[in-house]
C-alpha cells in the first residue's frame, strides 16, 4: 500500500496524483482521478466518474458522487455533500439521468453544504456553512442559506469584499494586491 493512503482505506484507482494523501476509512472507485498534493480526509467517498483537480482539500465525511468535478484549490469542508440525480427515488434506476455538477478553481464549500446537481460554483466563490445551492454560483460570490442566496464577494484570498452586489464598485486587496471591478453583478480579477 502506498505511504500516503491509511491502511484502513480502500483505494481502487491507480489514478491518484504525487503527495496525495488518503485517511482514515475512505473508500475511493476504480475510475475516479485524482490530482498531485491533495488531502482527502477521513471517511471520504469517491464514485468512479469523479475528478478532483491538484491541491484540492476534501474534509471528513464529504461523500462526492458521480459526475461531479472539482477543479484546482477546491476546498470541500466537513460532511458536504453532493447529488448527482434531481428526482431519486428508490425503486427506479436513473444512472441515465446523471448531472454533472463543476467546482470552478479555488472555489470554498462550507461544512455541511450541500451540493444539488447540475450546477456550477464559480471560481474562488465562497459557500457558507449549512447553505444548499440550487442554481449556479458567479465567480468569487459569497452564498448563505437554505436554498442559498448572494450575500456579498469573496476574494481569492478568502476575505469578503466590502462591495456592494450591484453597481460599479472597485477594490484593492491588501494580502494579494488583486485589482477586483464589479460590474453589472460580475466580479473580475486583475492580478
Amino acid at each position: 500500500m502506498n505511504k500516503n493512503f491509511h491502511n484502513t482505506s480502500i483505494v481502487e484507482t491507480q489514478n491518484i496524483g504525487k503527495d496525495t494523501k488518503v485517511w482514515h476509512w475512505t473508500h475511493i472507485c476504480k475510475n475516479a482521478v485524482i490530482g498531485n498534493n491533495c488531502s482527502i480526509g477521513q471517511n471520504v467517498y469517491i464514485a468512479n466518474n469523479v475528478y478532483i483537480g491538484n491541491n484540492c482539500k476534501i474534509q471528513n465525511n464529504v461523500s462526492i458522487f458521480d459526475n461531479v468535478k472539482l477543479e484546482d484549490n477546491v476546498f470541500c469542508g466537513p460532511s458536504v455533500v453532493f447529488t448527482n440525480v434531481s428526482n431519486p427515488r428508490s425503486e427506479f434506476i436513473r444512472k441515465n439521468e446523471y448531472k454533472d455538477t463543476v467546482i470552478k478553481e479555488g472555489a470554498t464549500l462550507g461544512a455541511n453544504s450541500t451540493i444539488i446537481c447540475g450546477n456550477t460554483i464559480g471560481s474562488y466563490a465562497f459557500i457558507g456553512a449549512g447553505s444548499t445551492i440550487t442554481k449556479d454560483v458567479p465567480n468569487f460570490a459569497l452564498f448563505v442559506g437554505s436554498p442559498a442566496k448572494q450575500v456579498g464577494w469573496y476574494s481569492r484570498y478568502g476575505q469578503k469584499l466590502p462591495l456592494d452586489l450591484f453597481g460599479k464598485e472597485h477594490y484593492l486587496c491588501k494580502f494579494t494586491k488583486d485589482k477586483y471591478k464589479l460590474i453589472n453583478q460580475k466580479l473580475i480579477i486583475e492580478r
